[in-house]
């Protein structure tokens, strides 16, 4: 069964559940899921894999993260808090993403390897580190991360 299938029968059982900010963000899930087959000139009827599939997924739970971010800075603590719970139930479907400190350790390494001295490299350094990481850790963090190894 495809992670896209799966989201299917997910939203079955929060119907039968009755969990409203469950079923709403499984259903923008599915809803993205089908946009994102017809952006690639696909029938919606088809099925993504998994990795494109997490590649939406991931991308709706940035757009929670800047809401909350926004919400925030507005003093809309009530919006704020309704995208937290629905962020909250994206982050089940995604993988756990790795902590700063073990970022630090790669890219203390990868710094070494590429024999990367200055921050003029920063650019090239950030990139390959991010095609290593891809999907392992959150880009914000990657690059704080970077930054700080160039202070």
């Amino acid at each position: 069964m495809t992670f896209h299938e799966k989201i299917k029968e997910e939203i079955k059982a929060a119907m039968m559940a009755k969990d409203q900010v469950k079923l709403l963000v499984l259903r923008g899930m599915s809803a993205a899921f089908t946009n994102e087959l017809v952006a690639k000139g696909r029938k919606p009827q088809e099925l993504l894999t998994d990795e494109e599939s997490l590649a939406v997924v991931s991308r709706l739970a940035k757009q929670r993260k800047d809401s909350i971010e926004q919400f925030t800075k507005g003093g809309r603590a009530d919006l704020a808090e309704s995208e937290q719970a629905e962020l909250a139930v994206l982050e089940v479907y995604l993988p756990k993403m790795m902590s700063k400190e073990e970022i630090v350790k790669i890219a203390e390494s990868k710094k070494a390897e590429l024999g990367i001295t200055d921050a003029s490299q920063k650019g090239l350094f950030m990139k390959t580190l991010m095609q290593e990481l891809k999907g392992k850790a959150d880009g914000g963090d990657v690059k704080a991360v970077i930054d700080s190894l160039f202070l």
